[in-house]
């Protein structure tokens, strides 16, 4: 039984190694690609919808309320990068039901760069509201002496976001696996319903977690400003 699909070499040429990671990940991404560019082709602004234009506002939606709900900010600068991540990760859980294809999502590599593009995307979205000084003077609150604690704290909630993702995918996978071993039919069924449950909260607390850490790099910035707009009216 292999425990990650990084384990599983689909092809190789001397050193170069292809393995279902990578290629269950294009796949994913090729899914998306071809899938958004089908449904906004023909995007109508009528009250006559397609379903799928219905499903994708429906989708935007939603995050956009959680965005809202979570930053207490407008989601607009926020949503391309939400927006792509919680799709990436439900679309790759989702996508485990299919027989033989290994969720990219179970490999400890692509969580941690899913991880990587939360932690660069915190500072960037930090700097970009407060600006370089003000965003860097956070680090030195509420004392200087508590910087190290403050540049620690970034590095293991960026670990916390990877192995917590890896480890639920993995996990349920593998249980999915012996199941289908011991009890061949009914029971893994099951397993495999609760799979994808707990394949979509997995993807939303990941997205979540990732709009609170950025929320806290923007909202020392935000705040300020709501509270000048008080004053003067």
């Amino acid at each position: 039984m292999e425990i990650t699909p990084d384990s599983i070499i689909l092809w190789e040429y001397g050193f170069i190694k292809l393995n279902a990671t990578i290629v269950f990940t294009w796949l994913v991404m090729t899914l998306l690609s071809v899938g958004s560019w089908l449904v906004t082709r023909r995007l109508s602004t009528g009250i006559t919808v397609s379903r799928w234009q219905s499903l994708l506002e429906t989708i935007v939606q939603a995050v956009c309320n959680e965005i809202r709900g979570v930053a207490q900010q407008s989601p607009q600068s926020y949503l391309p990068f939400m927006g792509t991540l919680f799709i990436l990760i439900a679309t790759s859980n989702l996508l485990s039901i299919v027989p033989g294809f290994q969720p990219p999502t179970a490999s400890l590599s692509t969580t941690a760069a899913l991880a990587l593009c939360v932690f660069f995307a915190v500072p960037i979205f930090g700097i970009s509201s407060q600006g370089v000084v003000n965003y860097f003077k956070t680090y030195l609150e509420p004392t200087p002496i508590l910087l190290p604690f403050n540049i620690v704290g970034e590095f293991s909630r960026t670990l916390a976001l990877a192995v917590r993702l890896f480890g639920n995918i993995m996990s349920g996978t593998m249980i999915v696996a012996v199941l289908l071993v011991i009890i061949p039919f009914f029971f893994p069924i099951v397993m495999q319903v609760l799979g994808l449950l707990t394949g979509m909260i997995q993807a939303y607390i990941f997205a979540v977690l990732s709009m609170v850490y950025i929320a806290s790099a923007t909202a020392a910035h935000e705040k300020p400003q709501s509270e000048h707009k008080e004053e003067s009216s």
